[in-house]
């Protein structure tokens, strides 16, 4: 139910600008980032709407593992064939209308690679193909990679837990992100 009055209040946001994308991120690790996302595209799919989950934490994917998939092809197979089409790595889900794209190969440039033409590119690749793209990506304040990606994309959902998230942390990772001058559609706990 929690998942679904996520779904509910990420509608809202999108009253008077539609968001297609939205990066999944947490001030820290383990903070519940990747489950939030699996969990929160599962329910928007259920609802009727096309979902693709990105993977897009280059350095620790964990998408995967959260829906039981495996991680053998993914993003960065589009980086070293630019000319693949993004269905050649897309893996169904149990769920209808939810799909993924792993991480694949983990490179040793991430911060690069989200940040360049080519994932602005695939980014609008699936958000003409899909409702909603919904990007996990790594922790915001231990690398560039969050702040990357809000730029690219329609919103962003921070993630923190209780008892684990400090203050501070937060209060810092939603600096970082108004300087990027991310969307922040919305804070989960």
């Amino acid at each position: 139910e929690a998942f679904r009055s996520l779904r509910t209040n990420l509608q809202f946001a999108s009253v008077a600008t539609p968001i297609h994308s939205v990066v999944v991120t947490s001030p820290s690790p383990s903070e519940g980032k990747s489950v939030i996302a699996a969990n929160l595209a599962s329910v928007i799919a259920q609802g009727g709407h096309k979902v693709v989950v990105l993977d897009s934490d280059l350095r620790r994917p964990r998408v995967h593992q959260v829906l039981g998939l495996k991680n053998r092809l993914g993003l960065t197979d589009l980086f070293l064939r630019p000319q693949s089409d993004v269905k050649s790595v897309m893996q169904p889900t149990e769920v209808k209308n939810l799909s993924v794209v792993t991480t694949g190969s983990l490179p040793p440039n991430p911060s690069e690679l989200l940040g360049s033409q080519r994932m602005i590119e695939i980014i609008q690749n699936l958000e003409s193909q899909f409702d909603l793209v919904i990007l996990d990506a790594p922790p915001a304040l231990v690398v560039t990679d969050a702040n990357v990606l809000a730029n690219r994309t329609d919103g962003v959902l921070l993630v923190v837990r209780p008892n684990v998230s400090k203050r501070a942390d937060i209060n810092h990772a939603m600096e970082q992100l108004t300087q990027v001058k991310a969307n922040i559609v919305g804070v989960v706990i």
